[in-house]
């Protein structure tokens, strides 16, 4: 393939990146929006491959349709509440990759540039290789986070953020030392910066608590889109450098308006300001969780259902590891055929990564129009009969608004308490992702489901569909 026709194909392909993207802005065009990368995706490997850059097919199959298999078996296997992790890994990947090409850039015996060229050429290894460096290893902490393999809760060394500054002006000081070098005698400051920056990643994320985990991922996302770019300018492809900046500034924003909803800093969370435990003493809140929690039956919530007309679903990770939601979309369709009002108030960060609730319910086909942001529902609830919170924890927690000194504090949640019932679905009464207490368990007002989600939701859609049956044969 002539060099004109991979750009015309590398242009085709930045179209549909940017077509992508716009797609899964909402919900009714995300699947057109996949589509659309899909194809692109394919028109970029095709164009690579068939440019006159590649000379060795038996060395492009041997790495590139192992990796198709593997990946098509793990995206097949994997399970919907295991996709924040996948991601996190992921990203990783893209972190690693810049990490390697950067490197083997810098050993090519020719690079046909001298002076200014080759000076800025240095420069994209660098800054590309302390990227890559950073989005691996911190993707993979990252991931231990959300696999439960290492605790969520912050890393708080002494004068953390001094050594944090102290990698960077390291990094720094290795980096003139690279542009110096003569040849590739700058190999050693450059290895020595991956080790430093490597460092600095696991730091970085590990100083991050739960509570703040899908803003980490989003801004991962967004370090792995630059690390992607800075590979681009390193081997001259315009097509890299356009979908790492895409995917780059796509997760920067996004990490800003997750911020913003969660009334968090943006640098203060990328620099692990946020989710140091509670200080000494804890919380002298009078909202603090104190007395015994009501636990209910299937019955009673049968009952409060059927008398309820204003209903609200609050849905959390706890539902997607039941994998409760398409039962939830039954007792949907038979309330609202009752003629009850029901709507689904959804967080910003409900499960562990941005449009996690959205997708399941998508996926168990609940209107678009009854699935409602927090800030377009919160002033709803004092009208609401009754609220069903199923595996929500931090999002629904009050103790956010009323505790200055809570890991949560500042982060706007669901006001689900001001309703005049809630029923909350959960195993027990432990802790959320964020590893706090949610005085609203002790509430007058809440009655407590206890044990499985998908359990609990099935029996409540038999006596419910039962109920049906029973108005109609008397009808």
């Amino acid at each position: 393939m002539t060099n004109s026709l991979v750009t015309v194909a590398y242009i085709a392909a930045s179209a549909l990146f940017i077509l992508s993207l716009a797609g899964l802005s909402h919900q009714e065009t995300a699947r057109k929006g996949n589509i659309y990368g899909i194809l692109g995706m394919v028109i970029a490997l095709g164009a690579t491959a068939l440019s006159a850059e590649v000379t060795s097919y038996s060395t492009l199959a041997a790495v590139v349709i192992p990796g198709g298999i593997i990946g098509a078996i793990v995206a097949s296997r994997v399970a919907m509440t295991s996709m924040p992790e996948l991601v996190a890994i992921l990203h990783s990947f893209v972190g690693l990759a810049a990490v390697l090409v950067g490197i083997a850039n810098y050993l090519q015996p020719e690079s046909g540039l001298s002076g200014a060229e080759e000076a800025i050429h240095h420069i994209e290894i660098y800054l590309g290789v302390f990227i890559g460096a950073i989005t691996f290893t911190g993707s993979i902490v990252a991931f231990a986070k959300l696999r439960a393999i290492i605790g969520s809760k912050p890393l708080m060394l002494p004068a953390r953020h001094f050594l944090n500054i102290g990698m960077l002006v390291g990094s720094v000081i290795l980096g003139t030392q690279f542009m110096g070098a003569a040849s590739t005698s700058g190999l050693q400051p450059l290895l020595i910066m991956t080790a430093i920056a490597s460092l600095l990643g696991i730091h970085l994320v590990a100083a991050i608590g739960g509570a703040d985990m899908p803003v980490v991922i989003s801004m991962l996302n967004s370090y792995s889109g630059w690390a992607a770019a800075a590979a681009g300018f390193m081997l001259g492809n315009d097509l890299l450098i356009i979908t790492g900046a895409l995917v780059g500034s796509s997760g920067a924003i996004l990490s800003y308006i997750m911020c913003k909803a969660m009334n968090r800093g943006f640098l203060s969370v990328i620099l692990g300001g946020f989710g140091a435990a509670p200080k000494s003493g804890g919380s002298k809140s009078a909202d603090a969780p104190v007395g015994e929690a009501t636990s209910t039956t299937i019955e009673d919530t049968v009952e409060l259902l059927k008398n309820a007309k204003n209903v609200i679903i609050a849905p959390g990770y706890g539902m997607a590891v039941a994998q409760a939601q398409h039962p939830v979309a039954q007792i949907t369709k038979i309330l609202r055929d009752r003629g009850t009002n029901v709507r689904f108030g959804i967080h910003p960060v409900a499960g562990r990564l941005p449009g996690h609730m959205n997708v399941l319910l998508a996926e168990a086909n609940v209107p678009y129009d009854i699935v409602l942001e927090m800030d377009e529902i919160n002033e709803d609830f004092t009208e609401t009969d009754l609220v069903l919170v199923i595996g929500a924890n931090d999002t629904v927690n009050p103790s956010a608004l009323t505790d200055p000194e809570s890991p949560i504090a500042g982060m706007p949640v669901l006001e689900v308490w001001n309703a005049k019932n809630v029923v909350v679905m959960k195993r027990g009464m432990s802790s959320g992702y964020a590893g706090v207490d949610n005085p609203l368990f002790y509430n007058d007002n809440t009655e407590m489901l206890f044990g499985d989600a998908r359990q609990n939701v099935d029996a409540i859609l038999g006596q419910l569909a039962a109920l049906n049956t029973k108005t109609a044969v008397a009808a």
